[in-house]
């Protein structure tokens, strides 16, 4: 069978398919008003002390998510809203076990799923694909998330995003209260608007208890926004109040290289700024913007062909990020657009160092209820020194909702050198449309996109395509996956690991629900991908299938076994070792392997939780035996102390390299109260030759506002030699005029 064959055929019966199969489902939606409370005093302090929280509306009762969502609330939570014209004010009444609250750090942006605390959804636009939420736990530390792609999936969450707005909480024996306030202009909103989609759930750590306030299917995640109730007020809200936010910074370093014995004494300094374009779009601005992060990367020992796509942090690109950076494949096998692209460049020695961002603008939000604006544009310097040439780099993207919670959507993204510098490739441009399927149930999800790029002396084709859909049901759920990437698609500014080839994958997942016993649910998954080159007359090149069972636990501990089989052709020579001067796996050959791997992770409400990896089995031509994992422990809300190693051993017959390759992460986070931290990380990675250090002193004096205190060391871990070494001063301030 011809893979080519199936592309139009496929993508045309899947589209049908999911069509046909498209329904929603009515369902009564529970509703809660909220009063309006002009001119009434009110004072943050958690209890509830003022008149008109008596006669506020509440949403009753909780219903259960975890362990069965079937079952009865063990310990119930109480939500009340009210506003006034500049604040969303919540009242939040928490019954619990003791006062052995779990709280495992006094730092904003905890883990939602390792501490006690409750959540609110606010789905602003009604339209199911986006919302802000907030979350504070009994000792009022803070959290927000912008949830984009309707909280479908994990990589829905952007936990890096950050709003203004306060709140206080008072933890007794028997129960805990949350007083939140939370600005509308941290929001934003389509004005004269009377109703958001609108949902509470709770993390009840202590006992393993997950609730919520509307009913959501044990087999999807607990924030997917296709399961909301209604937030009413009582009188349409106004024209925002936005006011616009300058975010000056100042970076003083010094810094040594060993190479060069040279020290380096350096200070810059520039701003962003956030200007408010009406109730539902925002400008950013950036001007000589300092994205070196405070915070490092984690290390992840490479085994694959491929690289690996880290998270966006810098707080410029994160504002409905899913509108730039959400387009192409679900799986980011052909991402058009990644934001992490933009300031990074390859040197004269192919190494990607810091290249140096002038200025940038950012245009998003909604032009209407439906409709979808985002608009990028940023400056990149030119660095001769290192063949590094000066680019514009650009996007524009427009999302129409169509039905309850779907979206189609079209993009250009633009590269263009703007220093003369005929050396360099003079543009790179990817143009694009979307179709992204969910039903209102989540039942039915589907991805479909069609994207082509352009360069010079450009060649046919350069097309980059994706018909997927999947079944959510309670009981079973079906993925169906068709990819094609030409060999000549590029996109300078996105994610695409590897270009020509044609994919496509199924799999099948039964889940099911004990009745009794200690396991919530039982979980079985067989899944087969298979991958063709097209330039080599649809060679098969790859094959990736597994069986795996897994079992999630009442007291929140999961364990997960998996039997995996491969097969890789090689397009090109390649240490998976990556050893200095190793004889590489030749190119052309294929290799079939087979191991088993498993994943354990504790039940999370102990002080000291622990999670274990291993896999054993063929490597290519050889053998594998890799182990990992982590234990945490903490005093909490204190410190933490956290210990993370990974060993994979791997045995290559001569002349090919065998290696032992370790990465040890030991880790430290103190809180010394809601506004000053101390964080240290040590990350020692042997296939990377580095030992690096960095540790950190946080000074958050004022909302959003801090000041930072980093030192930095490299070595090189073969023989320890000094390799880097900076210290850093950093120093931010959110201002609001």
């Amino acid at each position: 069978m011809n893979p080519l064959a199936l592309k139009p055929s496929l993508l045309l019966s899947s589209v049908l398919v999911t069509f046909c199969a498209f329904t929603a489902t009515a369902q009564s939606v529970p509703a809660l008003t909220a009063h309006y409370i002009e001119g009434q005093e009110i004072t943050l302090d958690g209890k509830a002390k003022e008149a008109f929280w008596s006669t506020a509306e509440s949403t009753g009762d909780f219903v259960q998510f975890f362990p069965s969502d079937t079952g009865r609330v063990k310990l119930q939570t109480d939500v009340k809203v009210v506003y006034d014209d500049a604040f969303i004010y919540v009242h939040i009444w928490a019954a619990s076990a003791s006062s052995n609250y779990v709280v495992s750090t006094l730092k904003r942006d905890f883990s939602g799923i390792a501490n006690d605390n409750v959540t609110l959804m606010f789905d602003t636009f009604m339209d199911g694909n986006m919302a802000f939420a907030f979350s504070a736990t009994p000792y009022g530390v803070q959290r927000e998330v912008l949830i984009s792609n309707g909280g479908a999936d994990r990589n829905s969450f952007n936990n890096s995003w950050d709003a203004k707005w306060f709140s206080e909480a008072v933890a007794y024996e028997d129960h805990y209260e949350i007083e939140m306030a939370i600005p509308f202009y941290s929001l934003k909103f389509i004005e004269g608007s009377q109703t958001w989609r609108f949902r509470p759930y709770r993390f009840d750590i202590q006992t393993s208890e997950q609730s919520t306030w509307v009913k959501v299917p044990q087999n999807m995640l607990l924030a997917n926004l296709a399961f909301m109730g209604l937030l009413h007020f009582e009188k349409p809200l106004g024209k925002s109040r936005t006011p616009i936010s300058i975010i000056p910074y100042a970076f003083a370093s010094s810094a040594q290289d060993a190479s060069t014995a040279a020290t380096d004494y350096g200070m810059s300094y520039g701003a962003d700024a956030k200007v408010a374009i009406g109730n539902a779009m925002n400008l950013d601005v950036t001007v000589n913007p300092d994205f070196s992060n405070v915070e490092v990367d984690d290390i992840l020992t490479n085994l694959t062909r491929f690289e690996l796509m880290l998270p966006e942090k810098r707080q410029f690109f994160l504002d409905n990020s899913d509108l730039f950076g959400s387009f192409g494949n679900y799986f980011n096998e052909a991402r058009p657009f990644f934001s992490r692209r933009i300031g990074l460049a390859a040197d004269t020695n192919g190494n990607l160092i810091q290249n140096r961002i002038q200025g940038g603008l950012r245009l998003s939000g909604k032009l209407n209820e439906d409709t979808r604006l985002g608009v990028l544009n940023i400056q990149t310097a030119a660095d001769p020194l290192q063949g590094i040439g000066a680019y514009n780099n650009s996007m524009i993207s427009v999302q129409q909702k169509v039905w309850s919670r779907s979206n189609v959507g079209a993009f250009m993204v633009n590269r263009a050198l703007t220093s003369q510098d005929t050396s360099l490739d003079a543009y790179n441009r990817v143009i694009g449309s979307d179709f992204n399927l969910a039903s209102a149930d989540n039942r039915y999800i589907g991805r479909f996109y069609l994207h082509k790029s352009f360069q010079p002396d450009d060649q046919a084709g350069n097309l980059s395509s994706q018909a997927l859909v999947m079944y959510n049901g309670r009981d079973w759920s079906f993925i169906s996956d068709f990819v094609h990437v030409d060999q000549d698609f590029q996109a300078d500014l996105g994610f695409v690991p590897r270009t020509d080839f044609i994919k496509h994958g199924v799999s099948a997942t039964r889940h099911i629900y004990p009745a009794k016993g200690p396991i919530s649910r039982h979980q079985f998954m067989g899944l087969m991908i298979n991958f063709w080159r097209p330039s080599a007359d649809f060679q098969f090149t790859d094959r990736f299938g597994w069986m795996s069972w897994e079992g999630y636990f009442k007291d929140q501990s999961s364990l997960v076994l998996r039997a995996v089989h491969n097969y890789t052709l090689l397009a090109y020579d390649f240490d998976p070792t990556r050893t200095s001067g190793a004889t590489p796996l030749p190119g052309g050959v294929g290799y079939t392997y087979n191991n088993v791997n498993w994943t354990y992770s504790s039940n999370a409400a102990k002080l000291m939780t622990a999670t274990f990896t291993g896999t054993v089995g063929q490597f290519y031509n050889g053998r594998q035996q890799s182990l990992g994992g982590g234990v945490n422990y903490r005093l909490q809300p204190w410190a933490q102390f956290s210990l993370n190693l990974n060993y994979d051993g791997i045995r290559l017959p001569a002349p090919y390299a065998s290696a032992d390759l370790w990465l040890v992460t030991p880790r430290m986070d103190i809180t010394f109260n809601r506004k000053v931290f101390w964080t240290t990380i040590v990350q020692y990675s042997n296939q990377r030759d580095n030992l690096g250090l960095n540790t950190r002193l946080q000074w958050r004096y004022s909302p959003l506002s801090d000041f930072f205190l980093v030192y930095n060391d490299n070595y090189y871990a073969s023989d320890f030699a000094p390799r880097f070494r900076s210290i850093n001063l950093k120093w931010t301030y959110w201002l609001n005029v």
